[in-house]
């Protein structure tokens, strides 16, 4: 789990909230169902209209990354690949068969796989920076969908507020009820931008940010798996793989 992440969101609608109070204002006055269900109705709406059924699906699948990211250990692969760089020098490739079963990355073993059975290393390349493109392509695709609502809510909640205003205009006859409603009016714009600037758009940089650690990690497999192939020597794809920990 990472904890960095939850304090983060913690921090940011505590500064929101916490300052709110420091001036004076309630945290009743914050709290308005109707507002709540414009924005994040409206915002959930628009997006699943814009979005296939299949990235929304994805979409979702990936928020759980926020909290419990990917674990890439790159050094730890580095020194995985030399090992097998190793035993392919000493066995053969075929020797490198047992280890298929005990590989839990399905790009990984995918890989070893292409790797045993004899593959060019140009075509082992080829193969996997396939997969690896089509899979990088489709999970920042899902990302950005976080990206579209932290758009889409801050426009909606102004249309929160105008509908909020009308019923106060509405209101009129009655000047004692239009303070507390133009206030509640605009509590829909504060949770548009609000819910867009302290949650949607932090949650796709970040979905982003990993997606491309991933996807390094992935690269990294590639370059290690290649090299074996082509027969290089273990310290020259240490060498080579090492570029790849600046990255983290």
């Amino acid at each position: 789990m990472d904890i960095f992440a939850i304090i983060g969101v913690v921090i940011a609608f505590a500064a929101i909230i916490g300052g709110n109070m420091l001036e004076g204002g309630q945290l009743a006055a914050l709290l308005d169902t109707p507002a709540g269900v414009i924005v994040l109705g409206g915002t959930l709406g628009a997006v699943m209209l814009q979005t296939p059924l299949v990235r929304l699906k994805r979409a979702v699948n990936l928020l759980r990354w926020v909290v419990w990211p990917p674990q890439r250990d790159m050094s730890r692969s580095i020194r995985t690949l030399c090992d097998w760089s190793r035993l392919s020098r000493k066995e053969g490739l075929l020797g490198l068969e047992n280890l298929l079963e005990s590989q839990k990355d399905p790009f990984t073993r995918k890989g070893l796989a292409l790797l045993v059975d004899g593959g060019e290393p140009h075509n082992i390349r080829r193969t996997l920076e396939m997969d690896l493109e089509a899979r990088t392509d489709s999970d920042l695709a899902a990302a950005h969908v976080f990206r579209a609502m932290g758009g889409y809510a801050p426009t909606i909640g102004i249309l929160g507020a105008v509908l909020g205003l009308i019923q106060v205009m509405g209101s009129l006859a009655d000047p004692s009820a239009l303070g507390q409603g133009i206030a509640t009016a605009f509590v829909a714009t504060i949770y548009g931008v609000g819910f867009a600037n302290l949650l949607f758009l932090p949650v796709a940089d970040r979905l982003r940010a990993l997606i491309v650690r991933e996807a390094d990690a992935r690269a990294l497999v590639v370059e290690g798996l290649t090299a074996i192939a082509e027969g290089e020597h273990p310290k020259a794809i240490e060498v080579r793989l090492g570029g790849y920990l600046e990255r983290q």
